[in-house]
């Protein structure tokens, strides 16, 4: 029996590039962990401004020598951990399980989508805030923005053909700025739950009738 064509909103998009290497050996991918993970904690727990090589090497229980060699610098491996969360983010939007992932409705991948941004960006918002102060304006040429983005247009046009897509998608996008959330959050009080039920307000007039 002949197989369905796939909906354009389930087709695939390009991942996050991932640079090419060689497969690390297990102790290097081990070493990679443990200061990626002890490089999200302080970013967290005391801001960007105290990511710096010997603070990550101390916390993660790393040589600061093998530090230096795994990123370079911190701003490398700042770099190198925004990447890291957002290939994850894009993995679960692209190719993960449904309602969030490809097997959904437009509908309902549209809100699965916006609820996953909206914990992303509350859990993440010191790293992801610290990235937009680096560049406010450049961020919207990034290559998570524009994945996300690109993903959006495809949702919007599968639910509206006639509306401008594009720009519908952008508006979407930007009440997730971290600045915004980080506001919201901490000097207004807004749970995540209050911001995701004001995110169904917005997606209850995308999908009109």
């Amino acid at each position: 029996m002949h197989s369905p064509e796939p909906h354009p909103v389930d087709l695939p998009l390009p991942l996050l590039p991932a640079p090419e290497r060689a497969a690390p050996r297990a102790d290097a991918a081990h070493n990679r962990r443990k200061i990626l993970d002890a490089a999200a904690r302080i970013v967290a727990e005391q801001g960007p401004d105290a990511l710096t090589m010997n603070a990550v090497a101390r916390a993660s229980g790393t040589g600061v020598g093998t530090v230096y060699r795994r990123f370079g610098d911190a701003s490398q491996l700042f770099s190198a951990l925004l990447d890291e969360r957002e290939q994850q983010f894009q993995e679960a939007f692209m190719a993960g399980p449904p309602p969030l992932g490809p097997g959904a409705p437009p509908g309902e991948r549209l809100r699965a989508f916006l609820h996953a941004l909206a914990d992303r960006v509350v859990e993440q918002r010191a790293l992801l805030l610290a990235g937009e102060n680096a560049s406010p304006i450049g961020r919207y040429h990034h290559h998570s923005y524009l994945a996300r983005h690109t993903h959006l247009t495809l949702l919007v046009r599968g639910l509206r053909p006639t509306t401008d897509a594009p720009l519908l998608a952008h508006l979407l996008l930007a009440p997730f700025a971290p600045s915004l959330i980080t506001h919201l959050t901490r000097e207004r009080g807004q749970t995540p739950e209050q911001i995701k039920e004001c995110v169904d307000a917005l997606v209850d007039g995308v999908l009109g009738d």
